[in-house]
């Protein structure tokens, strides 16, 4: 069993007791977490699509931990110039656990 869902403004496909990494939400760590932005869920080969979203679908999360992503290096360069310039930035995430797909 899998669903796809909307978090945070982009789409996942989950099953339950699966650990993912999400932009940061505002909840507390060890909080519960229910997101009713179902698009679509598969029970065993019965499939069902929303329109946009399944009305009465959830999935319900724990958050498990706040963090920051690996670095990413953005680099700039104008040939024969002179010019250089590295910037970086970490984005801020959240792990949750996936408990229960309604």
């Amino acid at each position: 069993m899998y669903a796809i869902v909307e978090i945070a403004g982009k789409q996942f496909k989950v099953a339950q007791d699966q650990k993912i990494f999400v932009s940061r939400l505002q909840n507390e760590e060890g909080s519960e977490v229910s997101f009713d932005t179902v698009m679509l869920k598969d029970n065993d080969g019965n499939v069902t699509v929303g329109k946009p979203y399944i009305e009465g679908a959830a999935v319900k999360a724990t958050v498990l931990k706040h963090l920051k992503g690996k670095k990413v290096l953005v680099f700039k360069k104008i040939r024969r110039k002179g010019y250089q310039k590295m910037n970086g930035y970490r984005d801020y995430l959240t792990q949750i656990q996936i408990n229960s797909i309604n």
